[in-house]
Formats: C-alpha cells, sequence, structure tokens
C-alpha cells in the first residue's frame, strides 16, 4: 500500500497534469511511473476514440468494478454517500482515534463520516441522510475519487 506523501504527491501530480492539459494545445497525456500509468485526455480526444461521441469528462479514468456504486443499490433501498473531491480519506479524525462512523451504527443528516485531506487541507465529509450505516466502502487513508461511493447507508 501507498504510503500518505505518495498518495498526495501523486494526486498533486494529476492536478497539475490536468491544469497543463488545459492550458495547451494537447489532446492527451500519457504517463508511466513506478508501476502507475495515468492517460488523461481532453474530450475532443475522448469523441475520436469512441466515434464521435462527445464525452463531457476531461480525465478518462475506469475505476475498479468495487469503486463503483452498485446498481442495485438504490433498487435495494440503500443511499450512496460519495466522495465531493479527490484526495485521501480517513475514517478518524486522528490516527488511532475512534472512527466517526461504523458499519451496523447509526448516522445523522449533516454528521461528519470522515474527512478527506486533498491540497494539504482537511475537508470533513458528511451525511446528507439519517439511517443505519450499511457498509463503509472507502478504507482509511485510501485514495478516494470524486463520486466514488464512500458509505453506503439504509434511510430511515
Amino acid at each position: 500500500m501507498a504510503t500518505r506523501e505518495e498518495v498526495q504527491e501523486l494526486v498533486g501530480l494529476v492536478d497539475r497534469l490536468e491544469r497543463l492539459l488545459e492550458r495547451s494545445a494537447l489532446s492527451e497525456i500519457e504517463i508511466e511511473s513506478g508501476g502507475v500509468a495515468l492517460t488523461l485526455r481532453t474530450p475532443a480526444a475522448i469523441a475520436t476514440r469512441l466515434g464521435g461521441t462527445l464525452q463531457p469528462a476531461l480525465l478518462e479514468v475506469v475505476p475498479e468494478p468495487s469503486l463503483l456504486p452498485e446498481e442495485s443499490l438504490l433498487e435495494r433501498g440503500a443511499h450512496a454517500i460519495m466522495a465531493p473531491l479527490t484526495g485521501v480519506f480517513y475514517r478518524s479524525p486522528s490516527p488511532g482515534a475512534e472512527p466517526y462512523v461504523r458499519e451496523g451504527g447509526q448516522v445523522n443528516s449533516g454528521q461528519v463520516i470522515g474527512l478527506i485531506e486533498a491540497m494539504k487541507l482537511f475537508n470533513e465529509i458528511k451525511s446528507d441522510v439519517t439511517g443505519t450505516i450499511r457498509r463503509v466502502a472507502a478504507g482509511d487513508g485510501d485514495l478516494v475519487k470524486a463520486h466514488q461511493t464512500l458509505i453506503e447507508v439504509d434511510p430511515s
């Protein structure tokens, strides 16, 4: 598993490359280092690869299936609390402290469920629903992407 510093460096690199791509005449940037491969493409470059279908995304990322909310999640009545930004997720306020929430525990709307560290700032992530925690999908110290499921809640 990558260290906190390695993850922060990777997130910072992605941010810098994204800004470079936006300001340049380039349509694609590919980089590979230390066993990690990353490709950033403009929407036009993605459209060309998909045969003319314009996609509204700048960063072409295919997340692991475990990072995507299950399609049947809403059918089962669960609610996904999603990461609002990319960064490092922490389940507790400090190392060794009790986590903000646990599977099977209760959560209230507006309650802090974790922290995401991005650009050396800690952002409180709050629940937007009251209910019972079905599953904590993101681990402590994991790199999470924007719109990735952090916690699944059975609303009450």
